[in-house]
């Protein structure tokens, strides 16, 4: 059960961003139905919870007329391929509409369905790449580091489809017409760049990467290494959150620079290095734990799933002998029923 119980959802096998969307609308109480080809193997992975799966020749016409015949029920259908696949199998969204004048049909790629590059390969790493993302991300004077498949494959892909493909299901329940959501990876990214966007509109962000306030340009916003070998997480951006960091380093705030004055960053910063390399990450917690600074350990994945605010929350549990994330978000009822 759940807030899209009854909701019934058709999906195209493919891989990573349409089937993280289809995990989120079955966490949230949908009927999910994969179809996947003849043999086929899937071995139950997170990705795949809360549907079943039917595997089906679409070449073949048995195979074809039960898809059609599933479309025809459904509230929306979920497909990743690359342009033009779907309408080469008598499956894109005019044929659709015309079976299920109701259905919302969400389509999954990289470049979208049209553009220069709309018919080539891609992943992740190369839809940050064209979006001005992946340079971003890189310290001063180092090469851009890709942020595992987050942002292209699951922020800026999974989660905007199932954005999308929510909206337009208000619509429909509105108009009683279904519609096409196109969603590209390049798009969400773009999206997601917003905030950075509006520093470059206002003049606060410095096109060399690692240069500016979130980037590890700024001593207050960046990683540090401990006496283990351990790293804790510096976020102490605000001026009262900064002020508690520098005391609780041993420094006093009126012996340093100006927070913001740019100049003086490389030279807090080693400042700053120097003194979290004399500890342990275990010491630091200690320190900071009492105080509202913003200041966190760096946690191995392993060390995640074992942390007592995720672990109070059940953000990460246990099934099926593994670990895996626990749906969100979490919608209950404001006042208990």
């Amino acid at each position: 059960m759940g807030p899209l119980n009854g909701l019934r959802v058709v999906e195209f096998a493919g891989l990573g961003p349409a089937p993280f969307a289809a995990m989120m609308l079955a966490d949230a109480g949908a009927e999910v139905v994969r179809i996947d080809r003849p043999g086929s193997v899937r071995h139950g992975g997170i990705l795949d919870r809360g549907r079943r799966t039917l595997h089906l020749d679409l070449k073949a016409d048995d195979g074809l007329a039960r898809a059609r015949e599933l479309i025809t029920s459904a509230d929306v259908l979920i497909e990743g391929f690359r342009p033009g696949v779907m309408e080469r199998l008598g499956l894109g969204p005019r044929a659709c509409a015309e079976l299920n004048p109701r259905l919302v049909y969400g389509r999954m790629t990289g470049w979208g369905q049209h553009g220069p590059l709309a018919a080539k390969a891609g992943h992740d790493i190369n839809y940050l790449a064209v979006t001005g993302a992946l340079r971003s991300i890189a310290r001063r004077g180092q090469a851009p580091v890709p942020p595992l498949n987050l942002v292209g494959d699951y922020g800026g892909g999974g989660m905007l489809l199932a954005f999308g493909l929510l909206a337009a299901l208000r619509e429909r329940d509105a108009t009683g017409r279904g519609r096409l959501v196109d969603a590209a990876m390049v798009d969400g990214v773009s999206l997601l760049m917003s905030g950075i966007w509006q520093r470059v509109a206002d003049g606060r962000w410095q096109p060399e990467p690692g240069t500016n306030d979130i980037d590890t340009g700024a001593p207050f916003y960046d990683v540090y290494e401990t006496a283990d070998g351990e790293y804790v997480a510096v976020g102490s951006m605000e001026p009262r959150f900064y002020e508690r960091l520098v005391r609780a380093l041993g420094l006093d705030p009126a012996q340093l620079p100006d927070q913001w004055d740019r100049a003086s960053w490389p030279a807090t910063r080693k400042l700053f290095a120097e003194i979290f390399a004399g500890r342990t990450r275990a010491e630091w917690a200690a320190v900071f734990d009492p105080l509202d600074a913003c200041v966190t350990p760096v946690l191995s994945m392993t060390e995640a799933a074992a942390d007592a605010h995720l672990s109070a929350r059940s953000t990460l549990r246990v099934c099926d002998n593994r670990v895996e994330p626990a749906p969100a978000p979490r919608i209950t009822p404001i006042v208990e029923e």
